[in-house]
């Protein structure tokens, strides 16, 4: 009797110690399996506070040293690869494509009088040397941009990315894009103090644009010319194109070459993007100006290369200023 009681006891006993050791197992268990959700948790919230931008604790040195991913930058990139790059290619190949279509349907704009042969001052040899600075410094820029914005598209593909030509290109790109900036930034100021008297906008420029200058050979706007002073409305059009986006491709230009500024990746990343959205505005205008300026026109090309325009020229393209010099005696004729 007595040892069937110690047994029962014992068995008694066996089985309390066993749920304990069960209840310690189980709740070891769930601490094990809350702390491993607890450490999923904190890594994922870490990771998504990192791809949002958030800035954490570094010892390094240096603007925006906490933040590992700048979203700021990611999406500006995103811009400039769907928006500008694009853009820049059709403002490109869009705007020389339509005038080459215009120059085929309507031709050069003649002088109603032909050339009269007598040649009248226009530009002195400072302000040609002037012009010719800020041109080849402009086109330049541009062939080497487009070359930095549009070559991977354009001729990587034909030069391959393995034989080192390309590599080269890029670089000598880089390089004198960067080399010639400072020289065109100084020539565009000059240039823009300088001739800024001659670009005001006047009453009669409005007219000008609605005969389109008299370039056209065709339909209802053939040969009517609106008047022009010493510089016509599409002139001064292209004047302040240059000068007011020829600033912030200046500014922004600055703020990418120089590192010592330790700008924000925001501020970078807005000024490439003003960088490259002036430069399609500027591209653009260029390519205009160059047609009307050569192909366009008869006679336009003279005045900046010798600093005089023939006379007829300057009666049908510049009246109100031909007339101006006549009357006050500054009408200055090549001997």
């Amino acid at each position: 009797m007595v040892i069937k009681s110690l047994r029962s006891l014992f068995a008694l006993m066996l089985l309390v110690c066993g749920m304990g050791l069960s209840a310690t197992a189980f709740a070891a268990d769930q601490q094990s399996s809350q702390q491993q959700a607890t450490a999923q948790t904190s890594e994922a919230d870490l990771w998504r506070a990192v791809k949002s931008g958030e800035a954490g604790y570094t010892t390094a040195k240096g603007g925006e040293r906490g933040v590992l991913i700048n979203v700021t930058g990611e999406q500006g990139r995103e811009i400039r690869n769907k928006y500008v790059t694009p853009v820049m290619g059709i403002a490109v190949v869009g705007v020389f494509g339509a005038f080459l279509l215009f120059y085929f349907v309507n031709g050069p704009a003649r002088l109603n009088d032909g050339f009269s042969g007598k040649m009248v001052f226009r530009w002195s040899k400072a302000d040609l040397i002037l012009h010719w600075c800020v041109a080849i410094s402009c086109l330049t820029l541009i062939f080497t941009g487009l070359n930095i914005m549009l070559g991977k598209h354009v001729l990587q593909p034909m030069v391959g990315e393995g034989s080192g030509i390309w590599a080269s290109l890029i670089y000598g790109s880089k390089t004198i894009h960067d080399w010639v900036g400072p020289f065109f930034i100084v020539c565009w100021a000059i240039l823009v103090v300088k001739w800024m008297p001659h670009q005001m906008l006047k009453g009669y420029d409005f007219k000008w644009f609605l005969t389109v200058g008299g370039y056209f050979n065709v339909g209802p706007l053939k040969g009517k010319h609106a008047d022009s002073g010493f510089a016509n409305a599409g002139e001064k059009a292209w004047f302040w194109t240059l000068a007011i986006f020829g600033l912030f491709i200046a500014i922004s230009g600055v703020m990418m070459v120089l590192p010592g500024l330790d700008l924000p990746r925001e501020a970078s990343m807005a000024a490439l993007l003003v960088h490259g959205v002036s430069a399609i505005l500027i591209i653009a205008f260029t390519i205009v100006h160059i047609w009307m300026a050569t192909v366009l026109g008869e006679g336009g090309m003279e005045c900046m290369v010798s600093g005089y325009c023939d006379e007829n020229w300057a009666m049908q393209h510049h009246n109100l200023w031909y007339d101006e010099i006549k009357a006050n005696g500054t009408l200055k004729y090549r001997e």
